[in-house]
């Protein structure tokens, strides 16, 4: 028989001294995969509709906000995170088909709402609302997905997903008059409204329905289907334009020649960087047969503009850092901009060449160029790490946002014929907030792996002393992380904690052979690398291991729940959010089997034993002491879905042997975490933060 569920000993937590809420064990659940029995106990807790797994949501959440109620520290972090979320802000203006747009927000609002004007000037004077989420839904978990306008300027499409959810909805309003259209288009995703030159048809991307009509859906997502959806007519007589029914992972991304003669289509397996180019010739809205101009998952190859008969071309083609090519129509490649020192971030069109994003160790560095390739003009716009880029080719001003681990978007205008830029506060809502400290960045390397990382403080704490610290990572998909905005930094560091962000092997940060080494039979590189700078940080006496707090979300989520289970006496907190944490299952539900190209497949003999060996719902070993530990999860997250929190949680709380408490904290109608709602983000990181600071000894001063 098992030990009784959760009964612990000690005296820090409430929680320490009782059993933590009942999660009925079933035994009998027992997978035979490759020779190996593989038992799942708490299987039913996969199905988020079931009357069972909302109860023990219910009892679970009851059993956190019991436990959180009772630290100090809870107090200081909501009343700061709150003051984090009431400051105005404002995002990064675009310009498209002649007209201005900017999200805002003046600290009251749950959602950002969208202003248009006809003029950048009009638009810093303040414009007028073309959209505001806030009125979606009564409790503003509805958010605004994406927007594109028709060429013609008549016409704002946007999507909007409900509760956090991946799903999207398209529908129409005229930009001129603010009155809506009635068109609609459902069950979208992973995708924008594309529209076609003559502004009488837009793309996008569609998926059946999964059979299941009602509650949180959870099954394997069909393949998407690329459709043509003309203005004013119903959605069931859309055009399907391309599928791959026999390869549901295959994922179709649409995209307008800015000299209007081609869609560009890019196709990619899953999350995997390699990708195919097909172009349509277009003529209004009737497209021609395909020209399968890549037609091979071998590289990243990432459409940016036209240059004469020529695309230009973003890829990794013997260029592990990224270069820039021309390609005619039969794939032939020449070096446009060559392969250089640093990773190239992203190169968007501009209206006398290209505008070309790097990372110089992990730091974002604005470039201009001609069309010619020539050496680019630097931009010094400040700031550590990278919000957006809007450009276009026929517009001389392009638009940068860029941010700091304490304060949000700065948004630039710079003029592509000269380099001359300028900062935009006219933006901001006028206002006040938060007052964000003083803090110094330092960048460091971890000597025995080569790992580098950033060191942040408070500039009136040195480091005479070890404190509390808070490391963040996450090491996959390729994606870079940099010293940027979170609203939970700001908050920590003014408490007097300190900040790690890591860059993890697995990562974008410095090209794709960064990134190589750290997936697949690779992928223990990403832990391993988390660990070391840990380890780095206890032997610099940065902080100790009684100090020492963890974060991640996502792919994040997992490297916390790897690590804690590999290493738990080096931490004494851990933070997974949303983590995928089933690595035997994660790929039977939504989304899941996209993200083959980073982990694998347990189908597969030999990814089954990679990912055995680091799966954290696995490796919970019943009798260990593990860190204190607050998992968090949406009950709408449809990309990660619940189940992995949710069956760790329950294991964690079997196994927990010491006295810290493990914790699960279930925000109801929220998803993956975009297009949350302001409070939501305060509370959820003021909980996040008070659990950090009241197990690694952090008072806030």
């Amino acid at each position: 028989m098992p030990p009784a569920e959760g009964l612990v000993s000690g005296t820090r937590s409430k929680l320490a001294r009782m059993s933590y809420p009942e999660s009925r064990r079933d035994e009998s659940v027992v997978d035979t995969l490759h020779g190996r029995e593989i038992a799942d106990p708490y299987r039913w807790l996969e199905d988020p509709d079931s009357a069972e797994t909302k109860d023990w949501v219910s009892r679970q959440n009851a059993a956190t906000e019991a436990e959180l109620s009772s630290y100090p520290e809870r107090a200081w972090f909501q009343e700061t995170m709150t003051a984090i979320l009431a400051r105005p802000r404002a995002g990064v203006p675009v310009r498209k088909s002649g007209w201005y747009f900017v999200g805002r927000n003046d600290g009251s609002q749950a959602q950002d709402v969208l202003y248009v004007a006809d003029s950048l000037d009009a638009l810093l004077e303040g414009g007028r609302v073309i959209l505001d989420p806030n009125k979606l839904s009564v409790d503003g978990t509805d958010s605004l997905a994406s927007f594109t306008i028709s060429p013609d300027g008549r016409y704002f499409a946007y999507g909007v997903n409900e509760s956090g959810s991946d799903w999207t909805t398209f529908r129409l309003r005229e930009i001129a008059t603010g009155a809506d259209v009635d068109d609609v288009v459902t069950r979208a995703k992973f995708s924008q409204a594309t529209w076609l030159p003559d502004s009488s048809a837009y793309l996008y991307l569609h998926y059946p329905a999964s059979g299941r009509s009602e509650g949180t859906e959870t099954q394997a997502l069909e393949g998407g289907q690329l459709k043509l959806h003309k203005v004013g007519t119903a959605q069931d007589d859309d055009q399907l334009v391309l599928s791959f029914p026999d390869n549901p992972q295959l994922f179709i991304q649409p995209e307008v020649s800015d000299d209007d003669r081609y869609l560009v289509v890019t196709l990619a397996e899953g999350t995997d960087p390699a990708s195919r180019i097909w172009v349509y010739p277009v003529d209004g809205s009737v497209l021609g047969e395909p020209i399968k101009v890549i037609d091979e998952f071998r590289d990243e190859n990432i459409f940016v503009r036209m240059s004469g008969d020529q695309l230009v071309l973003q890829t990794d083609r013997d260029a592990s850092r990224g270069r820039v090519v021309t390609s005619d129509l039969a794939g032939n490649f020449t070096d446009l901009i060559p392969e250089g020192d640093n990773a190239l971030l992203t190169v968007s069109g501009a209206s006398s060449g290209l505008a070309v994003v790097s990372l110089v160790d992990a730091q974002p560095v604005l470039t201009l160029h001609s069309l010619g390739g020539a050496d680019g003009q630097v931009v010094p716009v400040p700031g550590g790490g990278f919000v957006g880029l809007n450009a276009s080719t026929k517009y001389d001003e392009l638009f940068i946002g860029l941010s700091s681990t304490t304060d949000p978007t700065v948004a630039y205008v710079v003029s592509m014929a000269t380099g001359e830029f300028r900062a935009l506060p006219e933006l901001v809502p006028a206002g006040v907030g938060f007052l964000s400290p003083d803090i110094t960045v330092s960048r460091r390397v971890e000597p025995g792996r080569q790992v580098p990382y950033f060191l942040i403080s408070r500039a009136d704490l040195g480091f005479d002393e070890p404190r509390p610290t808070l490391m963040y990572g996450y090491g996959g998909f390729s994606i870079p992380i940099m010293a940027d905005y979170r609203p939970g930094w700001p908050a920590w560091l003014a408490a007097g904690g300190v900040l790690v962000i890591t860059n993890l092997r697995g990562g974008g940060e410095y090209g794709s052979s960064w990134h190589d080494e750290g997936r697949l039979r690779n992928k223990q590189n990403v832990f391993d690398d988390f660990i070391a700078v840990g380890e780095d940080l206890t032997k610099t006496k940065v902080t100790t291991p009684a100090q020492l707090a963890i974060h991640g979300r996502s792919n994040g989520g997992l490297l916390v729940g790897a690590v804690m289970t590999q290493r738990p006496d080096l931490f004494a907190v851990a933070l997974p959010g949303v983590g995928v944490l089933d690595m035997l299952r994660f790929h039977l539900f939504t989304v899941g089997a996209a993200w083959a190209s980073d982990f694998g497949l347990p189908d597969d003999p030999t990814q089954f034993e990679d990912l055995l060996a680091y799966s954290p719902l696995h490796n919970l070993r019943d009798g260990t002491s593990y860190p204190a530990t607050l998992v968090v999860t949406g009950d709408h997250d449809d990309r990660v879905v619940p189940l992995h929190s949710h069956k760790f949680m329950a294991t964690l709380q079997h196994a927990q042997a010491g006295d810290k408490p493990v914790l699960t904290r279930i925000e109801v109608n929220t998803g993956h975490g975009f297009g949350k709602p302001a409070a939501m983000v305060a509370s959820e990181w003021a909980d996040l933060l008070a659990f950090a600071a009241h197990h690694t000894g952090l008072q806030p001063q």
